[in-house]
């Protein structure tokens, strides 16, 4: 492990490859004993990698390169835990407060209409704009978090939301203005 941690930093992506194929079923299995999904478990590892390749040149090669990737799956993995928690427990909250009751079909009908031209309203949005509030609001991701994935600053990001947002309450005002 440390010839191949010296190899790593010194940005050898062969080793890189020999680590990932000795290394990816292991922490695979570890990141579904966390995350409970096959998907879920694959981005993770996919993620650990990632962020050890971007991290090479930091490696130190006295210290364990597997534990390493363990914390880091271990992290991730408790992240997206708690990532989907807190997006399952939203979209629990936004359907009993945006459901009708249930003896009201058209009332469900309305509600599922107005959620499909929601998604279509967010999918017609400039790329930019789309996926800054979809990592806001469906991510959780915070300014700078968002900043860091998309390259940007985060008064950037800012600045992307809030446009999305100002054209999503456009089309709902021109939808129906009594929803807002």
């Amino acid at each position: 492990m440390q010839r191949w941690c010296r190899q790593i930093r010194d940005s050898d992506t062969t080793a890189f490859e020999r680590l990932y194929r000795a290394q990816y079923a292991s922490l695979l299995r570890y990141a579904h004993s966390i995350v409970r999904t096959e998907a879920a478990a694959q981005d993770v590892v996919q993620q650990a990698f990632m962020e050890v390749w971007d991290m090479r040149s930091d490696l130190d090669p006295d210290r364990s390169l597997k534990a390493l990737l363990y914390r880091i799956v271990r992290n991730r993995a408790y992240n997206q835990k708690r990532n989907e928690k807190n997006r399952r427990s939203k979209r629990e909250e936004m359907q009993r407060t945006t459901n009708p009751a249930q003896d009201d079909p058209q009332g469900a009908l309305d509600a599922e209409t107005l959620q499909n031209k929601l998604d279509a309203w967010i999918n017609d949005l400039p790329e930019r704009q789309r996926e800054a509030l979809r990592l806001s609001r469906f991510d959780d991701l915070s300014h700078d978090e968002i900043a860091a994935v998309m390259d940007i600053s985060p008064r950037t990001v800012n600045n992307h939301i809030v446009r999305a947002l100002r054209r999503l309450r456009e089309h709902v005002r021109a939808y129906d203005p009594s929803l807002l």
